[in-house]
């Protein structure tokens, strides 16, 4: 079989990432090998994202581009499929289609099984047409799609939980991924086995709402996250678990016992709560307080006292008011952070969000926004400085952008960077920090190599 160049640009979460490398999967026995560019690739896939401002003029902007590429190769008698994926498709495939009328293809997320089929049908196989596929299909994708990887890193994503019922106000994704939906534990467990064997150490499990994962057990009962980590952490090889993202409603007593008990199960916790304003936070349709929102911190930190948290907000929602933002200033005092990601409200076509009155200016959510990751940073710099001259073992999952230089992370997610030999790569290496920055950490090896994580000893350096 002849081979063909498939460029993959993906936009947005972790399970964007998750979802190309299927693609590429599924797309590999048709003949599909994945290039880092997009000249010459006889097939292009954007794998959108809607969350974010201005989402679909991006993919407009991208798509202008990429029509170039389209255009010189047909002169020469060569031809490529343009493909738009993801979310900004599901929601918009049919304004896609109009706008550009170059593209081939226009898919939702829960249809990459169905690729083969649709390449065919947009090569001519069955006669040349443009596909526009974003049904929600009767059957799981995850039933079909390859649980080997072609693209397999020490780091690895593995999808457990799609689509969301909460309906948040501001928020586009269970109008694009669907209800919320588990994957059975032994379809799970077997795709971590196979992520070890090619390489994997670290396993993020991932999900709209990975927390709210009730998945068919081993034992034909219902499990939750929390027993899905204990099975995990029996499998061979496997040195890390995280999760993401997850919801302060879904965060039971299983899975917070889970951070206690399960030793490869990393101190790090995402747990959005987007404001710390119960007026706000009822607009949100968040269904949880700002209190309770503390206590559930609260019953963490006490099965894990070293846990470092992160978390999401959204600046400037309609109708927040001074005080409201104040709120939420005081929460993040409250809580002390590590990382966080703060935005300023956009309005998601189609979301109640969008046709709320109370609109905040520009100008104020910009100021609000400016205080608020103010104190964010500050958290974070002054968390990373407490890391000084503790030794850690930080995974090396990448090169540096300098020579001879190694990129990994802690147990708590914080980036590390040192100097090291190639042949640490991949590597959980015993790790000094001697220099904090704003974003990142540096340190020299202690030991020559380590292949366990010694969480024993990061808890103890870290009470």
């Amino acid at each position: 079989m002849a081979k063909k160049k498939l460029f993959i640009k993906t936009w947005g979460c972790q399970m964007n990432v998750y979802d190309s490398t299927k693609m590429a999967d599924v797309l590999s026995p048709l003949g599909y090998d994945v290039v880092d560019i997009p000249d010459n690739a006889d097939m292009i896939i954007l794998n959108t994202c809607h969350i974010r401002e201005k989402a679909t003029d991006k993919v407009f902007s991208e798509l202008g581009r990429l029509n170039e590429y389209k255009s010189r190769r047909e002169q020469t008698g060569q031809s490529t499929i343009i493909a738009v994926a993801g979310c900004v498709a599901q929601a918009e495939g049919e304004f896609i289609t109009e706008r550009a009328p170059y593209v081939d293809m226009v898919f939702g997320p829960q249809t990459y099984h169905e690729l083969p089929e649709m390449v065919a049908k947009a090569t001519g196989a069955y006669g040349s047409n443009r596909v526009i596929n974003t049904e929600f299909p009767t059957e799981s994708k995850f039933d079909s799609l390859p649980s080997d990887s072609q693209d397999q890193h020490v780091s690895a994503f593995l999808s457990v939980q799609e689509g969301c019922d909460k309906f948040c106000t501001f928020c586009v994704v269970p109008y694009t991924r669907g209800s919320e939906f588990s994957r059975p534990a032994l379809q799970i467990i077997n795709e971590a086995k196979s992520l070890v064997a090619g390489g994997a150490k670290e396993i993020t499990l991932l999900g709209q709402n990975v927390n709210a994962f009730h998945g068919d057990g081993l034992n034909g009962k219902t499990w939750g996250l929390g027993r899905l980590i204990h099975e995990l952490a029996e499998i061979d090889g496997l040195k890390r678990l995280r999760y993401t993202t997850s919801h302060p409603r879904d965060m039971d007593d299983e899975l917070i016992n889970a951070h206690r008990d399960v030793d490869i199960l990393m101190p790090f916790l995402h747990l959005p709560v987007q404001s710390g304003s119960d007026n706000m936070l009822k607009l949100m349709n968040r269904k949880h307080t700002a209190d309770t929102y503390r206590e559930i911190i609260a019953k963490i930190r006490d099965a894990r006292s070293d846990i470092a948290l992160s978390s999401d907000f959204i600046v400037g929602f309609p109708g927040e008011t001074d005080q409201d933002h104040k709120d939420t200033m005081k929460l993040v005092e409250d809580i002390g952070y590590t990382l966080c990601y703060s935005f300023k409200y956009s309005p998601r076509p189609g979301t109640p969000g969008a046709k709320m009155g109370g609109i905040v200016t520009e100008q104020i959510k910009s100021e609000r926004l400016q205080e608020l990751q103010g104190l964010l940073n500050k958290q974070q710099h002054t968390y990373n400085v407490t890391s000084i001259g503790k030794t850690m073992p930080v995974l090396y999952d990448r090169k540096g952008q300098k020579d001879g230089q190694l990129l990994g992370k802690t147990p708590y997610l914080q980036s590390v960077h040192i100097t090291a030999p190639d042949r640490l790569l991949g590597q959980i290496v015993d790790t000094k920090i001697e220099l904090a920055h704003a974003n990142s950490l540096a340190g020299s090896v202690v030991t020559t190599e380590t292949t366990s994580t010694t969480t024993e000893k990061a808890k103890e350096q870290a009470a």
